[in-house]
């Protein structure tokens, strides 16, 4: 069983899995293999779950979606720590199944709410790669709307390559830009929306996203252009409530460019940033559309359990 949770540890930590959906449900279904390990007794399985949970939430500090999973199932393993073995492991097996369920729906239901946003003719411009933003702009483009994406190239790891290939498969008119034209693309090609995903969203509505973000919402401001975030609840952080802050990550400098290239340079390559809550229009959620400052009062309804708000 710690070869599984090791392997899931690592494809997490190494990229293999990226996406904070997809990191949160390769936690979950990660758990639901350990809940059918060998085991004595239900005690001993919860201290299992509750070890491998550990493990997994360690593999990247700033997607909060992947502690909230990991946090959820073991709350619910909690509730049913009084079951026997085998009712236990029906139990939670059936509730993570339907936690997984829930995910894929808010998915789609982000999709269908955010389309609405987009018009006919719109200039939309997206950063990094987004399971969300790629099924939002999908959906409005099989709904008849006829737009433009740009996508920028997302570096060191260009996860812009993605988006660029998903949509344009999908018959979206798309451009591939470098990071830092980002700009000079707002002024002359006359982009009209912004919509990017997002890792963790505070309680006063910052958000963290990858690097980059933070620079394009500044251009959006400046520019009178909408910045729509599409995030799935999971991506709040009910800490947050209390003042915590997720740490930013820093990965390998070599994502960027071997050191003994550059003797003596110091490399950093911050994985991610905060882009403020002024700069923010919408947030999209599989609860509709809301204002920054509404993320609130979402949180408090959603991670009461967590917290006891």
């Amino acid at each position: 069983m710690e070869e599984i949770v090791d392997k899931a540890y690592e494809d997490i930590k190494t990229m293999k899995v990226r996406g904070a959906l997809d990191i949160a449900i390769s936690a979950a279904e990660t758990l639901k293999k350990v809940v059918f390990s060998d085991s004595e007794d239900t005690q001993e399985l919860l201290q299992k779950l509750k070890s491998s949970g550990e493990r997994l939430k360690s593999a990247r500090p700033t997607a909060v979606s992947l502690p909230n999973a990991v946090d959820y199932i073991l709350h619910l393993a909690g509730k049913n720590s009084g079951l026997g073995l085998k009712d236990f492991r029906g139990k939670l097996s059936e509730s993570i199944d339907g936690f997984i369920e829930e995910q894929n729906q808010a998915l789609k239901k982000i999709a269908e709410i955010g389309s609405h946003l987009v018009e006919d003719r719109d200039v939309i411009l997206t950063h990094c790669n987004s399971d969300t933003v790629d099924m939002l702009l999908k959906r409005a483009w099989d709904d008849g709307k006829r737009f433009e994406v740009f996508c920028t190239e997302t570096r060191p790891r260009y996860q812009g390559h993605i988006t660029a290939r998903e949509l344009s498969s999908h018959g979206i008119p798309t451009t591939l830009v470098v990071d830092s034209a980002v700009h000079l693309l707002m002024k002359e090609m006359k982009v009209d929306k912004v919509v990017v995903g997002a890792d963790t969203v505070y309680a006063n509505g910052d958000m963290i996203n990858k690097i980059g973000t933070s620079q394009i919402a500044l251009c959006a401001k400046e520019m009178d252009v909408d910045f729509i975030v599409a995030t799935e609840s999971l991506k709040l952080c009910p800490q947050s409530l209390l003042g915590s802050k997720r740490e930013i990550e820093y990965r390998d400098p070599s994502e960027i460019i071997s050191p003994d290239k550059l003797p003596g340079v110091k490399i950093l390559n911050p994985a991610f940033d905060i882009t403020n809550a002024d700069y923010i229009t919408v947030f999209v959620t599989e609860f509709g559309v809301i204002p920054p400052e509404a993320v609130y009062h979402l949180l408090r309804e959603k991670f009461g359990w967590e917290l006891k708000l």
